[in-house]
């Protein structure tokens, strides 16, 4: 995937990550999505599916790749380093209990992102300390996607990470058009979203929304 500028610069600058999960995209086609967030606002994507086989992965991956390969947006493969090597992702995105920051830079190389999901201060503090691009924070609400995680975010942690964390980091969990601006007012430019997004009746008018009200704070 070529980029016009450098990775790092494309992530410095995202504010909107959509993750593209299989659960909520159900039977639609990957591809169609891909090619209706194409011209969105949307800076990163990620691919995140806890229940194709492999096979089916890398299928979605490459059909994912090949719609956004002549776009800026940065394509994230979830968990799976194998993938994101073969079909020459952008980066990755790894949970607190998956492989080593370490290892996955030394198996995907310096110049791929890393991200890392972190649920308090401490573990974006080490996050940022072994090596990761950028963090995903979270919930800062309740999501489906995370039902064992029940706790959310104290809006409090916002201001300690914007003080404390160099690298970017987005905030996820129940975030959606309903309730963006009460998100922004808290202080986070960056977020990253699921169903407020797949499920959107019109994609483009949804992004370009969330993009205006998060615009505001950069």
């Amino acid at each position: 995937m070529i980029k016009k500028i450098s990775l790092r610069k494309l992530l410095n600058k995202s504010q909107l990550y959509l993750i593209i999960d299989k659960k909520i995209l159900g039977q639609r086609a990957i591809t169609d999505i891909a090619r209706r967030i194409k011209s969105s606002t949307i800076d990163m994507v990620q691919l995140r599916d806890k229940i194709s086989t492999k096979a089916d992965i890398l299928k979605s991956a490459f059909s994912l790749k090949k719609v956004l390969s002549n776009t800026d947006k940065i394509l994230i493969i979830n968990d799976y380093l194998d993938v994101a090597k073969i079909i020459g992702a952008d980066g990755v995105h790894l949970g607190q209990n998956d492989i080593p920051v370490k290892i996955a830079r030394k198996l995907l190389g310096r110049k791929k992102i890393i991200g890392i999901s972190c649920h308090n201060l401490k573990q974006a503090l080490q996050a940022e300390k072994q090596g990761a691009d950028y963090i995903g924070i979270g919930p800062i609400y309740p999501t489906p996607l995370k039902p064992n995680i029940t706790k959310t975010i104290n809006p409090g942690l916002i201001k300690t990470l914007k003080r404390k964390v160099k690298i970017p980091f987005f905030a996820i969990g129940g975030i959606g058009l309903k309730n963006i601006k009460e998100v922004s007012a808290s202080g986070i430019s960056r977020v990253a979203l699921c169903r407020g997004i797949l499920n959107a009746k019109n994609i483009i008018k949804t992004t370009k929304a969330i993009s205006s009200q998060l615009s505001a704070l950069s």
